[in-house]
């Protein structure tokens, strides 16, 4: 981008700050940022590698945008004579300008090659969702997965070194990064357009075949995504396929026109932070419904604590009431510890309007414990239903707890039913969540948090 303009480079920085922006507020409204911990529940090593790669894109794209953004708007322009006001070139930039070409291109590359680890991942991951039947259960036993780690290998070592290989010429080594990098990316995006095409009989057979809905409401949100996704990622790749491929050439024709060079590099950026965005809402999929769920749950509990405390302090004053106008009857009447025989050192809660009359004709407060054929349970006893059947211990359903009394199974219980009766349906599917979290037992963010609750 060494011929486009300093407003082309600020737009790269405009799109990735707010990028990044909205990455510390989705993970926050996620988990609070818990799925970011090293040993967090549930966070193997896969997880973490497409976790990390895909997080420190964003900042290395960040870096090099705004670098460049500063150094164009530092050395702004000059007035060539035949192709009018252009940006002005390198080789006229100051000494520390120049120097900083290479680690920003750098760092280019190498948020290029992982952003490529991560498209990669999805594209085996959806292979493997599509192509994968009951009788082929583990993502890390299959071929996709090693074709992934064979790919992520190629791609986070090719990138650099074509980078370093052509740094002598600055702009050589500009154009042969695009061209490697969108080279890859547009190989990654062309491989996971049939998969678009695909997806709605994959959905249609998993209707047949008895799939749950929620699980068939999720697979469709996650096709739609993918679908705005790809048309982003060859928004991303194209523009910059154009100029690599045209600035290896001997005679450039598009790099020298600042108008075309320009709008190809916007065009790169918005496809870029939207692209990168929505793989972020996929690989950490937030659920409103389990949020509303846990918020509501959490002010259950605060609401039960205060109101025990409340209770707590209410029968220590009625227990201090009583024991106040116990002794006060006691030293009216002289007869000790005449009704403190049967009592026990914790009394029942009873109201204080009601009244007994003692020998000596004087009223004091009603207790049950001195009638235990007048007890204040009396009516709540009378409501209990005679034929409710006996309490019994629960049961492990599953990765669930059933209630041995109910007749019904759970959500969660009843769908692994449904799988297990299936023939053509990979038992995964149930505990689908995200491509990086599939492999692990709760779901991820807040469904783990609502199937927490609901046990």
């Amino acid at each position: 981008m060494s011929h486009s303009s300093p407003a082309s480079y600020l737009i790269w920085t405009v799109m990735t700050g707010l990028l990044g922006a909205f990455l510390l507020f989705h993970l926050w409204s996620f988990d609070r940022f818990k799925c970011l911990r090293w040993n967090g529940a549930y966070s193997g090593a896969f997880k973490r590698i497409m976790t990390y790669s895909y997080l420190v894109t964003v900042p290395l794209i960040f870096v090099f945008a705004m670098g460049n953004m500063i150094i164009k708007y530092r050395e702004g322009f000059i007035t060539h004579p035949v192709l009018g006001v252009i940006p002005k070139p390198y080789l006229l930039w100051e000494q520390s300008a120049r120097d900083s070409i290479f680690p920003l291109m750098m760092l280019f590359s190498i948020g290029w090659s992982l952003e490529m680890v991560t498209h990669l991942e999805e594209l085996c991951f959806w292979l493997f969702l599509v192509n994968s039947g009951s009788g082929q259960q583990n993502w890390f036993q299959s071929l996709y997965f090693r074709t992934w780690i064979v790919g992520s290998v190629l791609a986070v070592t090719y990138m650099p070194i074509v980078t370093a290989l052509t740094r002598s010429d600055p702009l050589k080594s500009e154009a042969f990064t695009f061209l490697a990098g969108s080279l890859g990316s547009l190989s990654l995006t062309l491989w996971f357009t049939p998969i678009l095409f695909t997806f709605p009989s994959f959905l249609n057979n998993l209707r047949a075949e008895g799939v749950d809905t929620a699980t068939i409401v999720r697979l469709t949100k996650f096709s739609e995504l993918n679908t705005i996704r790809v048309v982003f990622r060859f928004l991303f790749t194209i523009p910059l396929l154009i100029l690599g491929v045209d600035g290896v050439r001997d005679h450039s024709h598009i790099n020298e026109n600042m108008l075309w060079t320009d709008f190809l590099v916007v065009v790169a950026g918005f496809g870029c932070g939207i692209s990168s965005g929505i793989t972020l809402v996929i690989f950490f999929p937030r659920s409103i419904e389990g949020e509303i769920a846990a918020k509501d749950a959490a002010k259950e509990r605060k609401r039960s604590r205060s109101f025990g405390q409340s209770t707590g302090t209410n029968m220590a004053d009625l227990d201090s009431s009583q024991h106040q106008m116990t002794s006060r009857t006691q030293a009216q009447t002289g007869t000790g510890n005449t009704y403190l025989l049967t009592s026990s050192p914790v009394q029942r809660p009873y109201s204080l309007h009601s009244y007994e009359e003692a020998p000596d004709g004087s009223q004091i407060p009603y207790h049950p414990d001195l009638h235990p054929d007048k007890g204040v349970w009396d009516d709540e006893e009378r409501d209990i239903p005679a034929d409710l059947p006996p309490l019994k211990p629960h049961r492990k359903k599953g990765r669930d707890i059933e209630m041995a009394n109910v007749d019904n199974l759970t959500e969660t219980n009843l769908n692994v039913h449904n799988y297990r009766q299936s023939t053509n349906v990979n038992p995964m599917i149930s505990n689908f969540t995200s491509p990086i979290d599939l492999a692990y037992g709760p779901p991820a963010g807040n469904e783990a948090r609502l199937t927490f609750h609901r046990r």
